[in-house]
């Protein structure tokens, strides 16, 4: 286990929508997200008190936020204010698309042994 390294194991993995994954690493103020689309699948609208910043990394997804639609692809970067709602639905392939969110989703936090030992040692490390 490493406070600065974490590895893909000690990371919490969540189907969130069929055909879609997140991958998920916290930090004390922020986390990062790897969300994986298969081809067709959708993000239903909603929206989280959260803000979310992130690119997309590999494929096509059409996107709306706050109501207005844009298709993204590899290298597009996209910003949602809390609050704001929000659907992507990817198109003919694998969409993979990293998502910064502050403050931390609770609900996805990481919840294992591992990752609890690491908060605690952070938590000492700002004394």
């Amino acid at each position: 286990m490493s406070l600065f390294f974490p590895t893909a194991d000690e990371c919490a993995r969540h189907t969130i929508f069929p055909g879609v994954t997140v991958q998920t690493c916290a930090a004390e103020k922020m986390m990062l997200s790897l969300a994986v689309l298969e081809p067709h699948a959708v993000v239903a609208e909603h929206s989280h008190p959260h803000e979310q910043v992130g690119m997309v990394l590999e494929g096509r997804a059409v996107f709306v936020i706050g109501g207005e639609e844009k298709t993204l692809q590899a290298g597009d970067m996209f910003r949602i204010p809390g609050g704001v709602r929000h659907k992507v639905t990817a198109l003919d392939q694998r969409v993979r698309a990293l998502d910064i969110f502050y403050p931390i989703r609770e609900e996805d936090r990481v919840q294992s042994t591992e990752c609890a030992g690491r908060r605690e040692l952070l938590a000492f490390l700002r004394v």
